[in-house]
């Protein structure tokens, strides 16, 4: 592999500045940018919090050694990497990566970045062990031998198998940089997870979840000065109160903006809405240890029964997406784009669960009204087109599902992403014996999927691997332990001065490329 070079990232960063403000605000006339999001993380652990409103937040507070480029007009999926805390990589052979880190990196609170911070951060103690604090941190670094420091900016990777994503693991979830002596000094995490010490271009301020998150301007961010004196998240649950503190200026950026908004915001001459479609889908789980639930005809049932292009046309204005499969087109040349689509059979999802005996029996469905847009209309539509076909289905809303017992829970909604552009990063990642469905809910332990997607993470060849992912979709497709319901549009509204991008991911990118305000740009000018 060809070693890469800051300067690929040097000069990325530095067209995007030029692009959007050739003159960049002076620092007293930098704005305070104010973000009114749904809902706030209950850590800043960027290892543990790991959710979507979660990494929206710390991904201005820390960095990772390798950046996904989601600004590339040639990889609009963000599957190229460039350098962040890294200035090269480089692989001595397919277990084996050797990184160099950059000499001019300090942490928020003045220490300088070294190779021991690289080492600890991927420390069996913080990561990966069995008394680590981070219990998914295994579904992202379980493939690590070990880790070591060749000299203070020099870090060797080993893998206990090849591993072909191990650049794009270290690009992604679980991968942000902390400083060792800050994180044990803080009772080994848990003090760290209210008062983190990254390298970002913002540090923290104010830790108020309940009600808000305030970070300030790290002026010596070796990325540059960040372009924004502060940012703050501020909770504002409801969709309605996001959106008039937008139009009244309150706020500069709104998350979650449904459809039926949009129209309404872009009406206005300060204000607009920028929406992706996400590489990231909102999904059910079904808890197959359930009596009810045991029988996969049950499960399979429950799926064909689902209409979801009638979801995504009355919820989502015809602007979400159905994939064809656990899958996304950013996995290049291990997507399967002749694959068949989920299918809506009413009259096969009865036949099924007249050969399994179902005869009547409740199923619930639980939900969080907010976490998720439209999470409780899909609910509800959903309880209908299930009804339909002879099931007998109620609604639990619960202001926090995690918190249920795992008997109590018969099928909970909740979303994979696909941490990096390939099945591993989305299907296996989730679903797979270390993931989120296995772990944490602990009712699917399938022995033939897990066989697959442990020789998938580990083999090299490209047609071995592609013939591996199929395998792995249709195993789970037809064990059913949960079904994909769609890819949903994410709308921001924006302050039309803002020049800032929304990627096809949760994070939200407020590094100096990224993030410009052309009023206080105009103002340095003057």
């Amino acid at each position: 592999m060809v070693t890469r070079t800051i300067s690929t990232i040097v000069a990325a960063g530095l067209a995007a500045a030029s692009m959007f403000a050739p003159n960049a605000p002076k620092a007293e006339e930098r704005p305070a940018i104010v973000v009114a999001v749904a809902d706030n993380p209950p850590t800043l652990e960027p290892g543990k919090e790991m959710s979507n409103v979660g990494t929206r937040v710390v991904y201005s507070v820390f960095d990772t050694l390798i950046r996904r480029d989601f600004l590339s007009s040639d990889d609009a999926g963000g599957a190229k990497l460039v350098p962040s805390l890294a200035a090269s990589w480089k692989r001595i052979d397919d277990r084996t990566l050797e990184v160099k880190l950059r000499d001019d990196v300090t942490f928020h609170n003045g220490a300088k970045l070294t190779a021991d911070d690289i080492v600890f951060t991927f420390s069996p103690e913080r990561l990966t062990g069995p008394k680590s604090p981070l219990p998914q941190g295994r579904a992202y670094f379980g493939v690590l031998e070990k880790v070591e420091a060749i000299d203070p900016l020099s870090v060797r990777f080993t893998t206990k198998a090849p591993d072909p994503l191990l650049e794009q693991r270290l690009a992604s979830w679980a991968s942000w940089i902390v400083n060792k002596k800050d994180w044990l000094e803080k009772a080994k995490g848990e003090a760290f997870a209210r008062f983190p010490i990254g390298t970002g271009p913002y540090k923290l301020d104010e830790y108020r979840a309940d009600e808000y998150i305030r970070f300030t301007a790290f002026d010596d961010y070796f990325g540059g000065k960040p372009t924004a004196a502060s940012v703050t998240f501020r909770k504002v649950p409801e969709p309605a109160a996001r959106v008039a503190g937008l139009v009244s200026g309150e706020f500069d950026i709104v998350t979650n903006v449904a459809p039926d908004q949009i129209a309404q915001i872009n009406s206005y001459d300060d204000i607009e809405t920028r929406s992706v479609v996400l590489a990231n889908s909102h999904v059910l789980v079904y808890n197959t240890d359930h009596p009810v639930l045991k029988d996969k005809r049950v499960r399979q049932a429950l799926n064909l029964a689902i209409d979801r292009k009638l979801l995504v046309d009355a919820l989502w204005d015809g602007k979400a997406v159905v994939p064809n499969g656990h899958q996304y087109p950013e996995y290049g040349d291990m997507y399967q784009a002749d694959r068949p689509g989920f299918a809506y059979d009413p009259e096969k999802a009865r036949q099924l669960l007249e050969e399994a005996g179902y005869n009547g029996e409740t199923i619930v469905y639980s939900t969080e009204p907010n976490y998720y847009l439209n999470a409780l209309p899909a609910a509800q539509a959903i309880l209908e087109m299930w009804k339909a076909v002879g099931i007998n289905a109620e609604l639990n809303v619960a202001e926090d599902i995690d918190n249920l017992p795992n008997d109590d829970l018969m099928v909970r909604n909740w979303s994979n992403s696909t941490r990096y552009p390939d099945p591993v990063g989305a299907l296996w990642n989730s679903w797979g014996s270390y993931g989120s469905a296995q772990k944490t809910w602990q009712s699917w332990a399938p022995e033939e999927f897990n066989k697959i997607g442990r020789e998938l993470e580990t083999t090299s060849e490209h047609a071995k691997r592609f013939t591996l992912a199929k395998q792995l979709m249709d195993s789970w497709e037809d064990d059913a332990p949960g079904t994909i319901l769609y890819q949903p549009l994410e709308t921001y509204g924006v302050r039309k001065s803002l020049k800032w991008q929304p990627y096809t991911f949760y994070y939200m990118d407020l590094r100096p490329y990224n993030l410009v305000d052309e009023a206080s740009a105009a103002r340095a000018t003057q």
